[in-house]
């Protein structure tokens, strides 16, 4: 049976090894068909569906208070723009998750211990965020090979609170990945996102290309949304 979608996090089961925060939050999302994100997927994990299709997310926010096993918020290294792109996906024990394609980050030695310590795919990218105009303009370029991303948002006002389609993208307690050949599932948990619609300005993205998924970016998302933030708390890897 397939875990039911809430929005409040279940609790972590021991310390957490790592927090953050996450702030000015823009989710674009698009609708896929299941069997093109399937070979994109771990192992012993398949696309979760909602409303006929299963969905492709690029995120983009602004991370900072960055501990690492109860230490204080790390300065400088812990502070960046990030952009991913992502997938959602359920295990054999009906456990839902998401799949990171892709995380772009600023600092070098952020990127090289979230690959050692969780083997998750960030990348060292160029990132940056600036506000202007009621718009909030994020970008990313990769120092090392191709893949770029700009995307300008403009938040609304209007709350999203009880709907299917916003909590299925948004209320994710884990993520799958591929550690030493092994698909490994972690959690996290945060309090509910303050969510409100967007409207997406400006999309220059070629992330999604690479991370598999071509021709997406030259389409309307399905979707728009935005947060203020949440801070979240990460539990230990398991298999």
């Amino acid at each position: 049976m397939i875990e039911a979608i809430s929005t409040v996090a279940p609790a972590l089961e021991g310390r957490p090894a790592a927090s953050q925060r996450w702030s000015k939050a823009t989710f674009l999302h698009w609708r896929v068909e299941a069997s093109v994100l399937a070979p994109l997927l771990p192992a012993g994990v398949r696309p979760d569906e909602h409303d006929g299709s299963s969905w492709v997310g690029l995120i983009a926010f602004y991370l900072d208070r960055a501990t690492l096993l109860g230490s204080p918020p790390v300065p400088y290294f812990g502070a960046f723009t990030e952009i991913n792109v992502r997938l959602y996906a359920v295990d054999e024990q009906g456990r839902r998750g998401v799949v990171f394609l892709s995380l772009e980050a600023s600092r070098l030695a952020a990127v090289l211990a979230a690959r050692a310590a969780f083997s998750i795919p960030y990348f060292w990218s160029r990132t940056s965020m600036a506000e202007h105009d009621g718009l909030v303009d994020y970008r990313a370029v990769r120092h090392l090979g191709a893949g770029a991303s700009r995307i300008v948002a403009r938040p609304g006002t209007e709350a999203v609170s009880g709907d299917a389609t916003a909590d299925f993208l948004t209320a994710r307690w884990a993520l799958f990945a591929t550690r030493f050949g092994r698909t490994t599932y972690l959690r996290n948990h945060h309090e509910p996102w303050p969510l409100v619609a967007a409207e997406l300005e400006l999309l220059d993205d070629t992330l999604l290309a690479r991370a598999g998924i071509p021709g997406l970016a030259d389409r309307a998302p399905d979707s728009v949304l935005y947060s203020a933030g949440v801070t979240t708390w990460f539990g230990r890897p398991r298999r």
